[in-house]
């Protein structure tokens, strides 16, 4: 449903009546006629729409659901349309990104920004009951009124102006939160009984012109008036690592047209003197924090409002790390062009002064920048990680490695002041991260093999894949491919002459629920399992078998003189070699299965590709590995522990031939 306001007003020379679309609130008419009034030489008709927030006043502002085009869909359907040429709107009620087929082309500034209280009997928010009920649209004027008055009940409000106002006097509500503007120019200024202190939206009270990209015809028409061409432009500028020669011919020229520059610790303050802009100090260091984002961002938009050229000039580069794209899009959202000088990352710059390469072929294919001053520093699927700002949490980063999988002598570098004269490298390994250190900050972390060609030639580096469920060799990279569950058993009635154990696994399910032997002579295969038994008390009676697998189990059995009772504690995927073995050797064989075996749920995948050898330590670890990386790449050294994951392994690759 819509209505049309025809202003017979003198044609432009360049072009007809320009056809308007916006919303029928009584505010929106006024701002339109607000508009246009500022350019009497242009006619036009208008004409009114109800958008789907207008429609839809059940759906709340305050829960963060609501579209963000909610005012502006239709409105924006009919320039797409191309059913009209323009639309006005309230600036704070465009959605960010706008459609990409749209551009705002004007913007008028607002003759005032504040917010006012509306209530009953004119109460202003300090005389206000308690319990009392104040209708808002904004989450963060509600989060602000609980921090003044947390004794009030805050709801979220919908409707037009004339709207909310009406609920305050019926009593539904007793205050609301408005724009002094909207009030103003709806002459309902006697409903104000208090202009409130809070910061309100950088956009308030602006009234903005949106068109088609396309449109170039009406691109400038309005530019006489309009603030868009008034405004300076921000550069985010990435200065570098720190020494300016490293500075980019562009960032240098961004740094010579500047009116202000915004910069940080990571920059050099004396080449700074240089340039003749205003310079303000923003920096950001942890736990000293200057300025907050927040504000930094106001900072930024308030100068280029002014019409300032302004740079933010950020160590490193602006896209990382440094909080760039919360800038750009604090920017952009209210309606400031921004422009962004990339600059040499100090990851880079480290490999360059350590003279390493973060990538390098049969080595690492893949490299991952992680932020290091996480609390709980993330793991990425990468062959080398570079962690900044990490120099408080590098035992926090060794320990999640570690336990991720990665090599303990898996070597670190780690660099102070990269490409400064004070520059320091310290090398070291995730085992050593484990104790406590006190290195310098600023710090940066290069993880992984990459970091050992500093010293060593790179065909010397061995990328050895662990998959048996525990690795004791620090060299290897450990992602196992198995995963022990513990399952329903009952301890056997009766003697036994012999308690088998075959792996530490067997050994410590059984006394999880256990610490009798049954009075039975304990057989153990291997030193790994022996220490398996040490550990739980057992340092006698223990027979170890010389071959660590199920066919030397046979043979240790096969010498006994007395054939007796065997108790053969094992897991559900366990082979039936042992069990017929035993049998046809005389022996009464009681197995017991007391855990289960099956691929990992989170199996942390690595690249094959610069991986030269795969130890298997089972049958199962080689079934888990075809299924979950789908080969068995012949570029790959494998090697297995005993005779059983042998055969297993040549069957498998005599079936895939």
């Amino acid at each position: 449903m819509f209505c049309y306001d025809e202003c017979c007003l003198q044609y432009s020379a360049r072009m007809k009546k320009i056809r308007i679309v916006a919303r029928s609130s009584g505010l929106s008419q006024l701002q339109v006629k607000e508009v246009m009034d500022k350019f009497p030489s242009l006619g036009y008709r208008v004409e009114y729409v109800s958008s789907f927030g207008d429609k839809h006043k059940e759906l709340s502002l305050l829960d963060g659901e609501s579209p963000s085009d909610m005012f502006t869909r239709e409105l924006d359907l009919a320039l797409i349309e191309q059913s009209a040429d323009i639309a006005v709107h309230s600036a704070k009620d465009l959605p960010y990104p706008l459609d990409k087929r749209l551009e705002v082309v004007a913007l008028f500034a607002p003759f005032d920004q504040t917010d006012s209280l509306v209530s009953r009997n004119n109460m202003n928010l300090s005389e206000l009951p308690s319990n009392a009920v104040v209708g808002t649209s904004s989450q963060t004027r509600k989060k602000e009124l609980l921090q003044i008055r947390n004794d009030l009940i805050i709801k979220g409000i919908r409707g037009t102006i004339e709207e909310r106002v009406r609920q305050v006097r019926c009593g539904d509500y007793d205050a609301a939160i408005v724009a002094t503007c909207a009030l103003k120019r709806l002459g309902l200024e006697s409903e104000i009984s208090e202009v409130l202190p809070f910061d309100t939206h950088p956009l308030q009270g602006y009234l903005a012109v949106v068109a088609l990209r396309e449109r170039d015809d009406l691109k400038h028409i309005f530019d006489e008036k309009s603030v868009l061409p008034k405004q300076g432009m921000v550069s985010l500028v990435g200065f570098g690592p720190g020494n300016p020669e490293l500075l980019t011919v562009k960032g240098e020229k961004r740094l010579r047209e500047a009116d202000v520059i915004f910069y940080d610790d990571l920059t050099n303050r004396e080449y700074l003197e240089t340039f003749g802009a205003e310079k303000i100090y923003v920096g950001k260091r942890s736990g000293l924090h200057h300025v907050e984002q927040g504000e930094i961002n106001k900072m930024l938009l308030t100068s280029a409002r002014q019409g300032k050229n302004v740079v933010r000039l950020k160590g490193g580069d602006p896209m990382l790390f440094a909080h760039g794209g919360e800038e750009i899009e604090y920017l952009q959202s209210n309606l400031v062009h921004v422009d962004v000088v990339p600059g040499i990352t100090t990851a880079v710059a480290a490999a360059a002064s350590a003279k390493v390469s973060l990538t390098q072929r049969n080595i690492a294919s893949s490299v991952s920048f992680v932020n290091g001053h996480s609390p709980n520093p993330i793991t990425p699927e990468s062959e080398t990680l570079v962690y900044y700002m990490g120099a408080k949490q590098l035992q926090k980063i060794a320990e999640s490695l570690i336990q991720q999988g990665w090599a303990r002598n898996t070597p670190v570098l780690l660099l102070n002041n990269v490409s400064l004269e004070s520059e320091k490298i310290f090398e070291t390994n995730l085992q050593k991260l484990l104790s406590p250190n006190d290195y310098p900050t600023p710090l940066i972390a290069i993880v992984g093999d990459v970091a050992a060609l500093r010293k060593t030639a790179a065909n010397s580096v061995k990328r050895t894949l662990y998959t048996g469920l525990v690795c004791d060799n620090e060299t290897y990279i450990h992602t196992p491919m198995i995963e022990i569950s513990s399952v329903p058993w009952t301890i056997p009635e009766g003697s036994f002459d012999y308690l088998l154990f075959t792996s530490r696994n067997s050994v410590n399910e059984w006394f999880k629920k256990t610490d009798g032997i049954l009075g039975a002579r304990i057989v153990s295969i291997g030193s790994t399992t022996t220490k398996a038994l040490n550990d739980n008390g057992l340092c006698s009676n223990i027979e170890q078998v010389e071959y660590d697998d199920s066919y030397g189990v046979l043979n240790y059995f096969d010498s006994l003189p007395h054939k007796g009772k065997v108790l053969y504690p094992r897991s559900d995927k366990s082979l039936e070699i042992i069990p017929e073995g035993l049998k046809k050797m005389g022996f009464t064989v009681y197995p017991l299965t007391i855990y289960s075996t099956k691929i990992p749920r989170n199996v942390r995948k690595v690249c094959l590709s610069n991986i030269q050898r795969v130890i298997f330590t089972s049958p199962s670890t080689i079934d888990n590995f075809i299924e979950i990386y789908k080969e068995l790449p012949s570029h790959i050294e494998y090697i297995t522990r005993g005779r059983i994951t042998e055969n297993h392994l040549k069957e498998v690759q005599n079936e895939a031939f």
